[in-house]
């Protein structure tokens, strides 16, 4: 695994998202910085997908035409170059809990939506270790993703267990960790294209609330 000496310096900064860090009152972005910053996204998005998300920050540098220190400019550290990276397939991901608010089968939505993670999860090798860590730490470069997240996944776990299709003892923060760890299984197991669903459906049926899903 790459490691980042400069990124872990500057840690200590806020995350940032689609955008770096601005107060409503900053000037607006340079054309030539807007320009670095989403060079920087698009060579980001293609070395973790080809390499994996702990690929080497000076090698997406290098290939946006940028100097290392451009890229600590924008993003202070790894987590928050993935946050701003992840941020339109969160956004989807939200959009997608948003259509499933009023499904008729609460249960079965709330299993579309943990199948739709699983997927996105599985797009980017590292990404569903790095949520899980974001999901325990809120001051993550990746709390930014996990936390709106969670609050969806929340709404949609809540209509389920009104239903008593899930047990009330479940949280949202176990349910995205046990997700999260199932899209880990299932990418350190390639051959096993079905694996990351039958976890998923043997999870879900140690939930299940006293009636059967509805």
């Amino acid at each position: 695994m790459a490691t980042d000496t400069a990124g872990q310096r500057q840690s200590t900064q806020g995350p940032v998202a689609t955008a770096p860090a601005r107060t409503p009152d900053a000037r607006p972005m340079r054309a030539d910085a807007r320009r670095n910053y989403e060079r920087l996204l698009t060579e980001a998005r293609t070395a973790f997908t080809e390499h994996g998300t702990d690929t080497s920050l000076e090698d997406i540098a290098r290939r946006a035409g940028v100097g290392i220190g451009t890229l600590y400019r924008h993003f202070p550290n790894r987590t928050a170059l993935m946050g701003a990276v992840f941020q339109g397939e969160v956004d989807a991901l939200l959009a997608h809990a948003k259509q499933l608010a009023d499904a008729p089968q609460p249960c079965a939505a709330l299993v579309e939506w943990l199948r739709a993670i699983i997927t996105h999860a599985s797009t980017y090798r590292g990404l569903s270790r790095a949520l899980m860590t974001a999901s325990a730490d809120e001051s993550s470069g990746m709390a930014r993703c996990s936390v709106p997240m969670r609050e969806a996944g929340g709404a949609l776990l809540a209509r389920a267990q009104q239903a008593g299709a899930v047990r009330t003892d479940v949280s949202i923060g176990d349910l995205m960790q046990l997700t999260n760890g199932i899209a880990l299984a299932a990418e350190e197991s390639p051959d096993d294209p079905r694996l990351a669903d039958r976890l998923l459906t043997l999870t879900l049926s140690g939930l299940k609330g006293g009636e059967r899903n509805r």
